[in-house]
């Protein structure tokens, strides 16, 4: 395979010891402009022939407070490919190992005055895989800082295991840390600041979380990928106890 990344040894160490990493410029201007290009293709031409599980709204009624799109690699050629083959899938076999599955792509966006928090959490918590090994990359569209909701992460967290999880009224991220934010957790919060086209890169048991969208008129737009660890088996039934939860409370309160 033709090697699309320069690799640096220092991405490893993050990753490695604090259980995510910075990417600044994974894609360029050019890249980043096609993805959004892309996205509003996937807006305009997929989303009306969508079942109402595979779009999330803030205001189902009002279509500028979209906030989530699943599966996107499901439903769209281009998506599958981005996340199948190329850059994003190399850098993850280098992280992971050689062999590891791509599990999808979506899109988050946190609309200006109405994007909610995201409660303290780890994706491997939701995966419900064995054993917990996988990464989760977050790509920026735009400029994220504190104002419209950057991500945050807890430095080591993901040596300790999976925390216990409850519910949250957090739609879309129904299960939060009950015992957040603990000792290590003020000592290791880092907030991250990105530019589009930076790259953050955590592993699956990787405390994060985000504040709401503060600001008038800036959204937070971003795409989430996914890829498990060779030799990871999924728990097909709990994920799916999970996920018909996670739609029954995005129907009752009017997000799908």
């Amino acid at each position: 395979m033709r090697q699309l990344i320069k690799e640096d040894p220092r991405w490893k160490q993050s990753f490695d010891e604090d259980g995510f990493v910075v990417i600044r410029g994974f894609l360029d201007a050019e890249e980043v402009k096609e993805m959004k290009a892309n996205i509003d293709r996937y807006v305009r031409d997929i989303i009306p022939v969508l079942e109402s599980t595979e779009v999330f709204y803030e205001d189902k009624h009002r279509p500028e407070t979209l906030k989530q799109l699943p599966r996107m690699h499901a439903h769209d050629a281009f998506f599958d490919r981005k996340v199948s083959q190329g850059k994003f899938k190399q850098l993850a076999e280098w992280l992971l190992g050689e062999g590891v599955a791509a599990k999808g792509v979506q899109y988050f966006n946190k609309p200006p005055r109405m994007g909610q928090p995201t409660p303290p959490h780890q994706d491997g918590f939701y995966w419900k895989v064995t054993p917990c090994e996988g990464v989760t990359m977050w790509l920026a569209l735009e400029k994220v800082d504190k104002e419209n909701g950057c991500l945050h992460y807890s430095r080591g967290s993901h040596r300790k295991g999976i925390r216990e999880h409850g519910r949250t009224n957090t739609l879309g991220f129904s299960q939060g840390i009950v015992d957040f934010p603990n000792d290590d957790d003020r000592d290791g919060d880092r907030a991250v600041f990105a530019e589009a086209g930076d790259l953050l890169v955590h592993h699956a048991m990787t405390v994060h979380w985000a504040s709401g969208n503060d600001s008038l008129n800036r959204s937070r737009k971003s795409l989430g990928i996914v890829y498990h660890a060779p030799g990871v088996v999924v728990d097909t039934v709990r994920r799916d106890a999970y996920q018909k939860v996670l739609h029954q409370d995005l129907q009752e309160a009017g997000k799908i």
